[in-house]
C-alpha cells in the first residue's frame, strides 16, 4: 500500500521543536526526511529537562519526540565541503525545511532568494518567531515568549494572580502543524501548477490562529475579558473544571438535554437546578442570558456537589449520561496509559539506547487508501553521512573531510568546556 508522500524528499535544517515536528509529520506520511545537523547536533539532543534519570549520554526526550524515523547528516556548513554537501542534497530535494532565522540562512546562502534560481521547483518552507516582516522579524523566540506576545499567557490563570504559562509548549507544536500544512499546500500547488515557492509561518501567527474566536470577539465587541482560572474567560455558565472529594478533577462542558440535566441535578443532590428557569436550555447552561451573579451561583452549587463525591463515583455516573459532555482531568502518566489513545494508535514505540523501548506520540492522521505510519527510532548523529552523501555525489575524500571537521569541532568545544570546568573548580568564592 502506498503512502501519501512517497517519493518526496525533504532536506531539513532545524532545531528544537517547531521545525523538527513539521518534518516529523512529513516523514510519517512517507517522505524521506534528511536532517542536517551541525557538529554537535541539534541542541535538543541534550535537553535533559526535569526528573530525567536516564544514563548520561542518552538522547533527550525532546529530540526523540520530534525526530524519530529521520536520517541524520552531520557537517560544518561554514566549510566549503560542508556547503557543497548541502547543495548536492538540494539538487533532488522537493522541500527545504528550516526554522533557522533569516540572517543565519542568508549567511549560509540558504535563504529563499539565494536558492530559488538554482532550484526553481524547490519548496522553501520556513517558520520563525514573529513573522517574516516587521521590526521583530529576526527576534529570537522560545515557546513562552510567542504565547506571551500572542495573548495566550495573559488569558491563562486566575484574575487575582499573575498570568500563567500553558502546561505544554503548545505554540511550538501547533506552529509545526502550521508549517507542515503550509508545506503540504505548496506540494499540492506544485503538482497542479508546476511551481516551487516559499512557505512562511510563525509562532506568533500560530498563537493568533489558536485564539481566533477570542480575538475576534474582543475586536467585534471591545470586551475586556479577565482570565478566569478553571473556567473560560468568554464563557459564562458552568463550563469548567471541578475538584472532587479525593482531589481528582472533572471537566464539565455541557449538558445537552433536559433529561440529562435532571439526572445531574439528582446525582449532585442539587435538585433546585432541575427547576431553576435560568438553566433549562443548553444555551443557558453555557451562559446565554446569564448574569455574572447567576454564573457565580451555578458554579458554587456545582463546586459543592463535585466536592461531595469521589472521582470514580462521578466517572461512573457520567458514563451513564451520553448527553453530558465531560471528561476526567488526566495527568501525563495517565494519558500514556489511556485505552482510547491506544485504541487509535496515537502512541508508538521507539527503542532508545540506555532506555530501551519507550512510548512517544505517533502518527495521528488516518487515511483510508494511503495511510502513513510511524517510521522508527531517532537517528544517531551523522549516521547517514556515508550513504546519503555518497548518493549525492560526494567523493570518499570529501566525506572523510566532512566527518573529520565535525569531529575536530566537537573536540575543540569539549576542550573549552573542560577548561571552564577546571576554572570553576579553582575559583571558590565566599558565600
Amino acid at each position: 500500500m502506498h503512502e501519501p508522500l512517497e517519493g518526496i524528499k525533504v532536506l531539513e535544517m532545524t532545531v528544537a521543536v517547531q521545525g523538527p515536528s513539521a518534518g516529523l509529520y512529513l516523514r510519517d506520511m512517507g517522505a524521506e526526511v534528511i536532517k542536517v545537523e551541525p557538529p554537535l547536533g541539534d541542541g535538543s539532543r541534550y535537553v535533559r529537562a526535569q526528573q530525567n534519570n536516564t544514563p548520561d549520554g542518552t538522547v533527550a526526550p525532546q529530540y526523540v519526540a520530534a525526530n524519530r524515523g529521520k536520517r541524520s547528516i552531520c557537517l560544518d556548513i561554514s566549510t566549503k565541503t560542508g556547503k557543497r554537501a548541502v547543495h548536492a542534497l538540494l539538487k533532488d530535494a522537493d522541500v527545504f525545511l528550516t526554522n533557522y532565522r533569516l540572517p543565519a540562512l542568508k549567511k549560509m546562502g540558504l535563504d529563499y532568494e539565494s536558492l530559488k534560481t538554482q532550484h526553481p521547483q524547490l519548496i522553501h518552507a520556513s517558520v520563525n518567531g514573529f513573522g517574516p516582516e516587521g521590526p521583530d522579524a529576526d527576534k529570537a523566540m522560545l515557546d513562552g515568549v510567542a504565547a506571551s506576545r500572542g495573548g495566550l499567557v495573559h488569558q491563562t490563570g486566575y484574575a487575582d494572580r499573575e498570568s500563567c504559562l500553558p502546561g505544554a509548549i503548545i505554540i511550538d507544536t501547533a506552529g509545526a502543524m502550521q508549517l507542515a500544512l503550509g508545506t503540504m499546500t505548496a506540494i499540492v500547488a506544485r503538482e497542479r501548477h508546476g511551481v516551487g515557492q516559499q512557505v512562511q509561518t510563525s509562532a506568533l501567527g500560530t498563537a493568533l490562529w489558536l485564539q481566533q474566536w477570542e480575538l475576534t470577539h474582543v475586536a467585534m465587541t471591545g470586551a475586556s475579558l479577565e482570565r478566569s482560572g478553571n473556567h473560560h474567560a468568554n464563557i459564562r455558565g458552568f463550563y469548567g473544571v471541578y475538584q472532587t472529594k479525593d482531589d481528582g478533577e472533572i471537566m464539565l462542558a455541557q449538558v445537552m438535554d433536559a433529561e440529562a440535566w435532571d439526572a445531574l441535578a439528582i446525582f449532585a443532590d442539587a435538585f433546585e437546578l432541575s427547576l431553576d428557569p435560568r438553566f433549562q436550555t443548553p444555551g443557558q447552561r453555557l451562559g446565554e442570558g446569564l448574569t455574572e451573579a447567576s454564573t457565580a451561583e451555578l458554579r458554587a452549587i456545582l463546586r459543592k456537589a463535585f466536592a461531595a463525591k469521589n472521582t470514580e463515583e462521578w466517572v461512573e455516573f457520567l458514563y451513564t449520561q451520553p448527553e453530558i459532555i465531560w471528561e476526567k482531568v488526566r495527568s501525563w502518566a495517565e494519558v500514556l496509559k489511556d485505552s482510547q489513545a491506544h485504541a487509535n494508535n496515537y502512541f508508538t514505540s521507539v527503542d532508545i539506547p540506555g532506555v530501551g523501548a519507550t512510548q512517544t506520540v505517533g502518527n495521528l492522521v488516518s487515511l483510508s487508501a494511503t495511510p502513513g505510519s510511524p517510521k522508527g527510532n531517532p537517528p544517531e548523529l551523522g549516521e547517514g553521512n556515508d550513504e546519503l552523501l555518497t548518493a549525492a555525489g560526494l567523493s570518499r575524500e570529501e566525506i572523510s573531510e566532512i566527518e573529520n571537521t565535525a569531529t575536530q569541532v566537537r573536540d575543540n568545544i569539549q576542550q573549552e568546556l573542560l577548561k571552564v570546568a577546571a576554572a570553576a573548580a579553582v575559583y571558590q568564592p565566599d558565600y
